[in-house]
């Protein structure tokens, strides 16, 4: 597949979002001169999973929610974040880094807010209608999705079954509501650990339950943020940083079973890292007490593989997200339940040359300065300066075999990426 507009900046863009990626993707495209971008966002601001609500709602950070990648790893590529800010920044710092982006780079009158896509159609020509909820039509001759992939929650088949209190990770905001309870937390991702640590703060109980073996990593190494010192590795084998990063490790906490944690037999570089450095020692102080795999629930007792049995009052949820697209008719694009999503670099959509993806990955590490040089290399196509290799399908398929070898067979890896590596190959595709 060839595709050139040959400078062709009137060219109609839509992009749908005005999150992380979204924002980037408007940036890149108005800095090189395309005049004709309109961006959708159902909300009435900026950094879509950034700005925190103590209601329900698109977002799903809590109240102290702070990014698990270090500030100098995570900041667009040439918008550093402010030498003030924290280590590993807050949810109200990084909502206040994407504000100054917008405004340095004049982003938000590009950006229709409170403006919801309700149907997205492919038109005979490559173009494509849009409709939002207020039913007027549009029509542009490019379509940027940049919706995100943490607003619809992935809940457990024996959701049903519990009798007591049930939420999702992403309906947590605080930890009010658990005060003198008996709380479940299932998962121990990022967000399970960040669950399970906030409600050890006032809840009577506290237990988290582990379907899969993790790599509980803290955030700090030798005094360092702990990514900064990964990304000194990047000169070895993957194999070989496995071991590395996992002896130093070893070195700085001990042995898992010490904890009562179930040991990971995967390479710590195989699996979404959870960088918590809260969770261990509440272990060890009694506060979060592990469970395995959960068997059944009956009314408000849980029956773990073990053969044990516990009752609680809540149970959190931390079992992840589905890629959404609500948009567009399932026939026509659904990754809601793929086991595997092939986009070329990402980006490219293999039979739809007029589609485009920005941020639907999973790094390990920040997803901003990745859909940067995403949008960096797209906004290079769209100029038609990059041509999209004539064996795209082959080329998209191929990066989904290298993510089924690469990490676990999980829902949570479908999407994933080594950071680094996906960096390197936007980079030099990018020139």
């Amino acid at each position: 597949m060839y595709f050139s507009d040959m400078e062709n900046l009137d060219v109609k863009i839509c992009i749908i979002g005005a999150g992380c990626s979204g924002l980037t993707a408007i940036k890149n495209l108005t800095q090189a001169g395309f005049n004709n971008v309109t961006c959708f966002e159902q909300n009435p601001w900026i950094g879509g999973n950034w700005k925190y609500t103590a209601e329900t709602s698109h977002s799903s950070v809590c109240s102290t929610t702070h990014i698990i990648s270090s500030k100098t790893m995570s900041a667009y590529t040439d918008f550093p974040m402010p030498d003030n800010y924290a280590d590993y920044p807050s949810h109200e710092e990084v909502l206040a880094y994407f504000e100054s982006y917008a405004d340095k780079f004049d982003l938000k009158k590009f950006i229709h807010f409170d403006t919801k896509v309700e149907v997205v159609t492919k038109l005979d020509d490559d173009q494509w209608e849009i409709k939002t909820q207020d039913n007027t039509l549009y029509t542009f001759d490019k379509l940027i999705i940049a919706n995100g992939h943490h607003s619809h929650p992935r809940h457990p088949d024996f959701k049903e079954d519990f009798n007591g209190e049930y939420i999702h990770s992403h309906s947590f905001k605080n930890n009010v509501p658990f005060i003198d309870k008996k709380v479940l937390v299932i998962g121990a991702g990022n967000s399970g650990c960040d669950c399970a640590v906030e409600t050890s703060r006032v809840a009577q109980k506290v237990d988290i339950s582990l379907r899969t073996p993790q790599y509980i990593v803290p955030k700090f190494f030798l005094g360092k943020p702990s990514d900064t010192f990964n990304e000194k590795t990047l000169f070895l084998p993957m194999f070989v940083r496995n071991i590395l990063l996992k002896a130093s490790l070893r070195f700085q906490i001990g042995k898992y079973s010490d904890y009562g944690l179930p040991i990971p037999e995967h390479g710590i570089l195989n699996a979404h890292p959870t960088m918590n450095s809260e969770l261990l020692y509440k272990i060890r102080h009694g506060k979060v007490n592990p469970k395995p795999a959960i068997e059944k629930i009956t009314n408000k007792t849980v029956y773990f593989v073990d053969g044990r049995h516990e009752v609680y009052d809540s149970i959190i949820a931390a079992t992840g997200y589905k890629i959404t697209t609500p948009f567009f008719d399932s026939k026509f694009l659904d990754y809601s339940d793929a086991d595997r999503v092939p986009l070329y670099l990402r980006i490219f959509h293999p039979v739809h040359n007029s589609l485009f993806f920005i941020g639907l990955f999973q790094p390990q590490g920040a997803i901003w300065p990745a859909s940067d040089l995403q949008a960096q290399l797209l906004t290079k196509h769209l100029k038609g300066k990059y041509e999209i290799p004539h064996n795209v399908l082959e080329l998209a398929h191929k990066e989904s075999d290298d993510i089924d070898r690469m990490f676990m067979k999980r829902k949570r890896h479908t999407i994933e990426v080594d950071f680094h590596k996906f960096a390197r190959q936007l980079r030099k595709a990018i020139g």
